[in-house]
Formats: C-alpha cells, structure tokens, sequence
C-alpha cells in the first residue's frame, strides 16, 4: 500500500483540482480535456512504467513517482492550458506509479522478512486507515489553506511534502524486483498478458479493479458539480462558497470507517464472499444524483454511503491481488488492469455527458462489478487446483475445471 506521507501529498490536492482549473477561467469542456490527457497518459505509459517498477526496482519507481508528480504540481501554478497539459502528461504517470509501486513493494518486503500470509489482511486494512486519517487532516488542511491563501495553496504545500518524502524513500528504503532478466518493456508485459490469460481468478481481478475504480474516478471528478445547487439539470457549474476541504474530509472519514469494517468482517468470512453485496450497496448509493437530483442533502448521504464502500474496496483488492497475482510481474499486471480503467474514464469524459448520464454508467459498472465478484467466489470455493498462496512464476495452478455446486 501507498505510505500515508506519499498519499498526503496526493490528498492535499484532490479537494481543490476542479476548482482550480475553474479560478483559471478554464471552460467545462478545457476542464475535461485536461483530465482526458491524464487519464491518457496514465493508460499510455502505465504497463511501461509498471515493467520498470518490476525490473528496475520498486524503490526506484516510487522515486520517480515523486518526480514525476512534482512536476505537474509546479504546472498547476501557471495559469496556461498548456502548461497544465504538460503537467497532466507527468501527473497521469505518477498516478500509475502510486497505485502499483507502492503495493508492490510493501508485499515483497512482507515475504522477504518472513511475516505470515494472513497478516496482510491486517496489513492493508490498517494502511487504508491511517490513510483515510491522512486524507481527513489533508482536507481539512487544504480548506484552511485555499481559504486563506487561494486554491493555489495545498498544491504549494503538496509540492513541498513530495520533495521531502522522497528524499527519505531515497534514504531509508531498500530495493526489490520482480522479473529482472529480458527486455524491459516486452517480456514483463508479455507475462503479465499470460497471467490475467491464464488465471481466470486473475482476470476477474482486473474486470473488478478496472470497473470499480473507473467509477471512482468518474465520481472524483463529478462529485463538486454534482453537489452545487446549480448542476440539478446536468450543467456542470461550480459554486466556490462549497466548502470542498470539508466535503472532502466527510468523505474520507467514511473511507476509514469502511476499512475498520473491513476488518472485523475479514475475521468473519472470506474476502471473496462478503465483497459480493458490498458493491452492490455501492450501485444503489450512486443513483442519489438519478433519482434525487435537486436534493443536495440526499445526494451526499448518497456519496458518503459510495465513499464507506471505497473503504472496504481498497483492502479487499489489496488481499485479493496478494492471493491470486504473482510476485513476478505484480507491478507489470497491475498496471494492466488500469488500462481499460483510464480508457473507460477518457471515453466517459470526451462524450461530455450530463451528470445522470454519468451516474447512471458508474451504477451499470457496479453492477457488473457484483456480478464479477460472484464469479469469482464461485471460482474460489469450487474450482480444482485453487491454491491459497501465489508462488513466483506467471504459470501458478489455475483453475480450469469447475465442479458442480
């Protein structure tokens, strides 16, 4: 999982990004096409990226996260659709990084000390967290900030946060690989390619991640016009008198909440069966904005209710990924999965759709998110040659031959 001080610097810009480019006179549609360039970058260069994480070291890569993601931290300080573009271009990639290197790394250093498998459970359930805690005093933080000094300010305050934390990852951490022989791009890839071909469990893995987290973003990216009063018939306005650190704060003291559920159900029941109605309460709090579009109130209560899902979400993957993808290519396969999640978005925000219809993709995706943890449930307790510990080669048991139930 992402340190809390890496995420800091990640949440202190997250409440104020769309009213930023707002402050700097960007159009709704300029707003978009700044966030299809990240998404499309992150799409782009993510598997590549995710193959230098596993051969040229984990450690190497959250680095380079912090370089990356400084850049577009300085770009947002000029007010030029241009510049922001550029920056957008270094943000999307350091976003593939934070959301594989990471996690990758921690998993490796979990085995290579020798620490039992069940206590990653504990492991990733704590590091949501102390994230979700992070991301409250973040939010909280950049409200006081962008209050006093403009919206401009958490993102100052950020840039200085990621050229700290990285100086002491250069310090402090040791490195790990995956694969580390053949050529960088292509062999990495090409296996990752064969595990998510060959592991159905895997694949169901990378159908959850990709739909769930599409719908996420989506949601990041709509919940300010959706909470303004004058958004109700799908214009995408933005009122500044919305206070957006506190809003934000809210939301992450449900993420925590969920992963402290997360927890205790983790010690009552399997993560592959009680993940299975959880997105399906995700689904219905996400129609709030269909149904209810002129009532702010229940349209919140609806996202808070999203967000404690997203809480449970993270965790769960976090196990689930440790269980089923292997070591070798664990960065590579990653990175995979966030393809056709980056190109959902894009598709989502070039349409320039009206916030129902937005909505109303994420619940379908939530949907089938349900329907796919089925499967994978069904794969997990009554496949032959399940196995419960991942070794390191891309060709680890399968399951190919499902018995009756």
């Amino acid at each position: 999982m992402e340190p809390t001080h890496i995420t800091g610097a990640d949440w202190l810009q997250g409440p104020h990004v769309y009213a930023l480019f707002s402050s700097y006179g960007m159009t709704s549609k300029q707003i978009s096409q700044l966030f299809v360039v990240g998404f499309g970058s992150s799409m782009v260069f993510g598997t590549v990226i995710g193959s230098f994480a596993d051969k040229l070291g984990r450690k190497f890569n959250c680095i380079l996260y912090g370089v990356l993601y400084g850049v577009d931290c300085l770009a947002k300080h000029v007010p030029s659709y241009w510049v922001l573009m550029c920056g957008r271009l270094a943000g999307g990639m350091a976003t593939s990084i934070l959301f594989s290197a990471f996690e990758s790394w921690v998993i490796c250093e979990h085995d290579k000390r020798g620490f039992s498998k069940t206590l990653l459970s504990d492991l990733f359930s704590n590091a949501v967290l102390a994230n979700s805690l992070v991301a409250i005093f973040a939010g909280l933080v950049a409200q006081v900030m962008a209050t006093k000094y403009g919206f401009i300010a958490p993102f100052s305050l950020s840039l200085l946060l990621l050229i700290a934390t990285s100086g002491m990852i250069c310090c402090s951490w040791t490195e790990n690989y995956g694969v580390i022989s053949g050529n960088i791009k292509l062999s990495a890839i090409l296996q990752g390619i064969q595990v998510i071909r060959h592991d159905p469990k895997v694949l169901c893995l990378g159908l959850i991640q990709s739909l769930f987290e599409a719908s996420m973003y989506s949601f990041v990216l709509e919940w300010t016009p959706a909470l303004t009063p004058d958004s109700q018939m799908g214009i995408k306005t933005v009122d500044e008198n919305i206070p957006h650190g506190w809003i934000f704060a809210s939301f992450m003291v449900s993420v925590m909440l969920g992963s402290h559920v997360f927890k205790f159900l983790s010690k009552v029941d399997s993560v592959e069966s009680f993940m299975r109605p959880i997105f399906g309460v995700a689904a219905v709090s996400l129609i709030t904005p269909i149904i209810a579009p002129k009532n702010q109130s229940v349209i919140f209560v609806g996202f808070l209710v999203f967000e404690f899902c997203v809480g449970l979400f993270w965790p769960a993957m976090g196990v689930l990924r440790s269980k089923y993808v292997p070591e070798s290519t664990r960065a590579t396969v990653m990175n995979i999965f966030r393809v056709p999640l980056n190109l959902i978005v894009i598709i989502l925000l070039v349409q320039d759709l009206t916030l129902p219809s937005v909505f109303c993709c994420c619940v379908v995706f939530l949907i089938i998110c349900c329907a796919v943890q089925q499967w994978l449930f069904h794969l997990s307790t009554h496949c032959s040659g399940s196995t419960n510990e991942i070794k390191g080669d891309a060709d680890s048991e399968t399951c190919d031959v499902i018995r009756p139930v």
